[in-house]
């Protein structure tokens, strides 16, 4: 008898620290839901609606290396899909081996956000799709009417932006270009297990991922990293608390030199309050897309978690709290969409084939 009182203790002492565990699963979901939303499958847009014809140009001209002076460079060469949406460098490559300002962020999720670039310079993907084709340290192109000349030496693309554009007289134009580019991009969606998480499967989660999220919420991260997309909701000036260049520098080498001083937004308003100030990066497969910061200075995802805590919160955080907010981090690592990784066939130019930048 005793052995069954014992066993019996022991069975309801389980089931009491069981329904303990929900009990503090289910506050951190509802916690979790005051800053965070599940990805959508589509990041629709009113003003250049999905559909698969728009989504298919708009692949291959995000693959199309031909909307670049050189023949060479594409979309894809910065935002590398199969890495992520990243290039992985610190700045990107461009035309004739030019060196960019900043860090190519990853356009995974992208149109999720309330701007593009840094600086958010362009109101949205489709804006932001326009800037790099003509950049001449990018891709160079001189102009939009050569884009369009080009594309129209191509008898396949007059077709498919005919496809894509079907009540428009003449559809191959620039801002078509960049809606179907934008398209492609509001497709670019990575649900995590996260997603299963906020959607009401606490057992997604790990308990360690669990503890990590508790402290991504309590170390104050979660006040600028919100949303589905962990960032992207707004602008904040990098170095709240010290300046980001004083942390940033000890990473520095001399085979690997930082960017000049960055004043960020301030380059695009004007605007005294604007100094510094920087669009809060997107946290999706933040462990996949390093460098980390608008200069690539940092490579190392524990130093970066460190430099923001200290620039931003004024905080110094234990190994042990850095260790547990990079498991939850891990959780946001997400699948790239398939259909986004299969490279297209691109159409023969037929009426006049690009030369070679001398």
């Amino acid at each position: 008898m005793k052995r069954i009182a014992v066993a019996a203790v022991a069975v309801l002492g389980g089931t009491l620290l069981m329904g303990a565990g929900k009990s503090e699963d289910a506050k951190l979901l509802e916690e979790a839901r005051k800053y965070f939303k599940p990805l959508p499958k589509v990041a629709e847009s009113k003003d250049n609606p999905v559909t698969p014809q728009k989504v298919k140009l708009g692949k291959m001209l995000y693959y199309e290396p031909r909307l670049s002076k050189s023949g060479l460079i594409s979309c894809n060469t910065c935002h590398n899909l199969a890495t992520y949406g990243v290039d992985n460098l610190p700045t990107s490559v461009g035309h004739r081996w030019a060196i960019g300002p900043r860090n190519a962020p990853t356009t995974l999720n992208a149109a999720l956000h309330v701007a593009q670039f840094w600086d958010g310079r362009a109101k949205d993907v489709e804006e932001q799709a326009k800037g790099p084709i003509l950049n001449p340290i990018e891709m160079a192109m001189d102009s939009p009417q050569e884009v369009v000349k080009r594309l129209k030496s191509i008898p396949e693309y007059v077709k498919l932006f005919k496809k894509a554009f079907p009540k428009e007289k003449d559809p191959l134009t620039y801002d078509n270009v960049a809606k179907a580019i934008a398209a492609f991009e509001r497709t670019l969606m990575t649900p995590s297990r996260f997603d299963q998480f906020l959607k009401g499967d606490t057992d997604a989660l790990t308990d360690k991922e669990k503890e990590g999220l508790r402290t991504f919420i309590k170390a104050g991260c979660a006040s600028c990293h919100n949303g589905p997309a962990l960032g992207g909701t707004m602008f904040v000036k990098f170095g709240i608390v010290e300046s980001y260049w004083n942390e940033t520098r000890k990473y520095v080498t001399l085979e690997k030199p930082t960017m000049p001083m960055d004043v960020g937004r301030f380059a695009v308003t004007h605007k005294e309050e604007d100094l510094y100030v920087f669009k809060v990066p997107s946290l999706r497969n933040v462990t996949k897309t390093y460098p980390y910061f608008h200069d690539g200075s940092v490579w190392n995802l524990k130093d970066a978690i460190q430099i923001m805590a200290k620039v931003q919160l004024g905080k110094k955080l234990s190994d042990k709290e850095v260790d547990s907010i990079i498991a939850f981090l891990k959780t946001l690592e997400g699948e790239v969409p398939k259909h986004a990784l299969e490279l297209p066939v691109l159409p023969a130019s037929t009426d006049r084939t690009p030369r070679p930048v001398r």
